[in-house]
Formats: C-alpha cells, structure tokens, sequence
C-alpha cells in the first residue's frame, strides 16, 4: 500500500482545491455572464420545456472534472498512435487552437520508445510464425464471423483455441469472448445473485466492480492483498448471514486480481486460498496481466507461486496483453462452463471473437508453449522476466518511488500532484519516450501515478534509453521521493576511505 508523506499529501490537496476553487470561480462568471446578456434570466419552466428546452444530460461534479481538470490536460491522453504497438511506436502528433478543448491531428509522427503498451512478449507486431497464419486465417474465415457463438459464430478456430486455454492453464474446460472487460462484467452476474455475497479486493479492476454491482449480490471490500483481513470479513459476514432476515448465504465469491493493474502488485495467491477454503468460498482470479507474462512457462500467478489451479473455481483471463490480440476467457470446470453457454449474455447474444484475432491467440500460445519447434516463447519469458527487474531495480536506484513486486512488468511510478502529471507525460515526449499517466477516477484522487509496461521486445539499449530520459524528466519534474543510492564505484571508493 501507498503511504503518501504528510508535506507531499498537503500539497497535492492544496493544487486540487486551487483547481477546483478557480474553476468554481469560473463557472460563477460564466453563469452571470449569460444571465446578464440574457433577456429573461428566468430557468427553464414547463412551458419552456414543452418548446424544447432540454435538461443537460451532463451536469454535475464528472462534468465539472472534464471541463475544469481533464481538458487541461487533454493533451497527455488519448495519442493516436499510426504503427504496431510494439518497442517503438509512430505517435501521431496534435495542437490545439483552444487551450486543449479541442485536438487536431497532423500529418506528421514521432517515434518513440513505447513504455505504455501492454505488449508485454511481443506478440503485437508482426512475428514469424504468428502472423503468416492470421493472414490465412484473414482469407479463411474473413475478419468478423457477423454471428453470436450460438448461431453460426463458432469456427473451427473457436472450439480449437477454447480446448487449448483450457489446457494452457490447466483447467479442465474454457469459454471465450469478445472482449475483456466484458468478460468480467458479464460473467460475475451469472455465477451469483440475489442471496449471494462477494466479497472483493479494495483495488479490483473497474470492470469487476461494476459485475460485482450488476449480480444483485452483497458486496463486501477487503483490505487490499491481506489474507488477514479477508478472513475477518468471512468470518464476520457468516456470522450474521444476509441482512435482515440472517440467513445464511446462498454462495460466496472471493474475487482477486493476479497481477493489479494500477499497481503492478502480485496477489498473495496461496494465503487468501487458504482462507478461502477454510470457510468454504469460491476463489475467482482475473489473470488479464498476469497470464502470459509470468511463471516459468508462462501460465501465470498459479504457477509462480506454486498453487494448484484446481484450488482455484474461476480463472479469469484476457488475450490482449501477453497474446497480442483482443477478447478473455473464463477457465473452470465443465459444469461451470456448460451453465455460462446456456446463461451469460454475453456468450448468447453478443459477436464472437474474430476468426484472425482467435488465430493469433492459437499461435502466440503455441509459441509459448515451444510446440513451434523452436525456444523462441521460452526466450520471450526470460527477456520479459530480466526486462521488468532490471527497469524496476534502476528506478528505485534512481530515488523513484516504484510499486509492485519483481516480475511484474508493470511498474507504476507516483507523481501525486496534479500539475507534474502533464509536465513528466509533454517532457517525456519531448525526449522521444511515450508514457502513459494515470489518475482520477482510474486512481484515488491524491495517488496519481505514470504506469510503465515493459515488453519482451525491449532491447537492453532501450530500457537504457528510456531510463536516462525517465531519470532527466524526474529531475526536472521533482518526483525523486527517496535518495538516490550512490553508483557501485562511489561506494566502493567510500569504503576504501574509511
């Protein structure tokens, strides 16, 4: 967890309320402004209406936010990007003509060292075995099946990709879909409802939180990562049952991320499913940025950390990070597969994956699993694996303060106050280095962050690069928290002396 310093939390609330106070003061303005040069200052009444005087549809605080805090800094978001998303990236350059209110797009392209991507082995650009077969499987099946899984939307390369996953994870049968976050939003309603609890991390994914809200069932927060804390909340929530009537649950759900994704934090897998099955909870584990990218062979948080996949009920996945391609599954038994084929919408009416995009997930898998006849995928683990520890152990080097465990190959660097998110993300750029930042709503509104996905297709001379610039910006920025340690011949020079 974060623990934000006193001086640092002061002045980043003194910048939101200095934003906040002049964009009041200039929505005030605005407003006797218009009422001054208006004929009649009256509001809208009903007969206004029924000549059609429209309520907004966007009013509020989130309409507040955009105008006065976002369009500041429109520029930093939302780059269009005109190449593969792979080491170096073409991102296409914009101005504005209204202080960010509006982007226009240009002609011409920068490249740039790509740290944002989640192409974490490298699959997204072209590759020698994947992409040959996506352009057969293009000319094949053609780029949409144009039908749901249960009328004419299942291939071939369907039933082949969904009996591999389940093979790849070693879960006894999968499912896929059309698209990632749908996979969670759509899925935890039809696992539990009404009578039922669920009983999520802290810092889950948007797209669990708002299944979890969808379900009709109780939803219950633990501390994020604390198996000790979990297992208050089970024991508490038993002991009482649903609310007014106590009776017991129907069923309960305990719902973690394998790798987090604003975090860059590994799930203490093997302690929270010890608690799980003490008091009898289904575990769900969403693996979007973890399946793939770690583990000896790729299969992710179960396997780096020893657990059985049989311990775990649900596993939850995605296809665009690791497999450069789009979509997620949903691996578990056969009965909890055959009841998702008969009840999730988003299996009955929504489009099927692409045929191209299920190809490309066949061959990536296929090449991790070196069943190409090569060690190509093996490699692809190593340098992922050497890539994010030596990029995330030179940052802390350098007095960044960095989240996340080793392994992972997301490493989030915290900026805090609201004016260094657009000066690191347009100093960054400037140096030729692409970075993505973060902050409200995706993050607490006082723990901004900029969020560093590293890949496969890194070179050595690329992390160098992008950590010269990162380090030169930091500087400039102000965002070195802690000391920077010493270079290894400075120390030694220093014990020498003494």
């Amino acid at each position: 967890m974060v623990r934000l310093p006193y001086t640092t939390a002061v002045t980043t609330l003194f910048s939101f309320g200095l934003l906040f106070a002049f964009g009041q003061l200039r929505d005030f303005s605005r407003k006797l402004i218009d009422w001054l040069k208006s004929t009649n200052a009256k509001s809208c009444s009903i007969a206004a209406l029924e000549q059609g005087c429209y309520a907004p549809i966007c009013l509020g605080l989130e309409d507040f936010y955009v105008r006065r805090f976002y369009l500041r800094v429109q520029d930093c978001f939302c780059r269009p990007i005109a190449s593969s998303p792979d080491a170096w990236i073409d991102v296409v350059e914009r101005y504005s003509n209204d202080n960010n209110k509006t982007m226009h797009r240009t002609s011409n392209t920068t490249k740039c060292l790509n740290l944002g991507s989640y192409n974490y082995l490298g699959f997204a650009a072209a590759d020698e075995y994947c992409t040959p077969r996506v352009i057969e499987s293009l000319k094949k099946y053609s780029p949409s099946t144009c039908s749901v899984r249960v009328d004419g939307g299942t291939t071939k390369l369907h039933v082949e990709l969904e009996e591999l996953v389940a093979r790849f994870v070693g879960k006894p049968a999968a499912i896929l879909f059309g698209m990632g976050y749908v996979t969670n939003s759509a899925i935890i309603p039809c696992l539990i409802g009404k009578g039922g609890l669920i009983i999520s991390d802290s810092l889950n994914h948007n797209s669990i939180v708002n299944g979890a809200r969808g379900s009709g069932a109780a939803v219950r927060v633990f501390q994020h990562n604390s198996p000790s804390h979990l297992e208050e909340v089970l024991r508490e929530q038993i002991a009482d049952g649903q609310p007014r009537t106590h009776r017991p649950w129907k069923k309960i759900i305990v719902i973690i991320e394998g790798i987090y994704s604003m975090e860059g934090e590994l799930c203490n897998l093997p302690e929270i499913i010890a608690v799980c099955k003490k008091y009898k909870a289904y575990t769900y584990v969403d693996e979007a940025h973890s399946i793939g990218a770690i583990g000896k062979s790729g299969r992710g948080v179960c396997e780096l950390l020893g657990v059985d996949p049989a311990d775990v009920d649900i596993m939850m996945g995605t296809f665009t990070k690791s497999f450069g391609s789009c979509g997620g599954y949903i691996a578990a038994s056969k009965e909890i597969i055959q009841h998702l084929k008969y009840a999730c919408p988003a299996h009955i009416y929504a489009t099927s994956m692409s045929p191209p995009a299920v190809q490309q997930v066949i061959s990536a898998i296929t090449v991790v699993l070196g069943e190409d006849g090569s060690n190509r995928g093996a490699q692809k683990l190593a340098r992922i694996r050497e890539n994010s520890n030596f990029f995330r152990s030179e940052l802390q080097k350098m007095g960044f303060e960095v989240l996340g465990d080793n392994d992972s190959p997301v490493m989030p660097i915290m900026l805090y106050n609201p004016g260094k998110i657009p000066a690191f993300s347009r100093e960054c750029l400037k140096e030729n280095v692409a970075i993505v930042t973060v902050a409200f709503p995706a993050t607490p509104l006082l723990l901004s962050r900029a969020r560093i996905c590293i890949s496969a297709s890194h070179t050595r001379e690329d992390l160098i690069k992008g950590l010269e610039v990162i380090s030169k910006v930091g500087d400039l920025v102000g965002i070195k928290y802690f000391p920077v340690e010493p270079p290894k011949q400075a120390q030694n020079s220093l014990k020498k002396r003494e």
